[in-house]
């Protein structure tokens, strides 16, 4: 049976261990650097918000199922993997995580 996480606090120490392959926490921060730029371009294109969706979870999954061999936590914790991903970005971003030995 999962754990039934009751708070992102609890829950953030299993989403890293859920990215411990260093091109899926790679690809993580690269899909959420997109996201950055799409948001920004979507003011003056707004077609771009639709690829949003595409580049976040496309490199996002992309590193699960071909690096990291598991399922994403966003099947199971949608909001809480959404959380997760931006507080892993800004931890790599300050040097708190790395992407090369997590």
């Amino acid at each position: 049976m999962e754990k039934k996480y009751k708070s992102f606090k609890q829950f953030y120490p299993f989403y890293l261990s859920e990215h411990m392959n260093p091109i899926c926490r790679g690809l993580h921060f690269i899909g959420t650097i997109g996201v950055i730029y799409l948001i920004g371009v979507s003011f003056l294109y707004i077609k771009a918000i639709f690829w949003v969706p595409v580049c976040g979870y496309g490199f996002a999954w992309t590193g699960h199922f071909f690096f990291e061999k598991n399922r994403p936590a966003t099947f199971t914790y949608p909001l809480y993997s959404f959380m997760g991903d931006w507080v892993m970005f800004k931890d790599i971003l300050f040097g708190k995580e790395s992407i090369v030995n997590p």
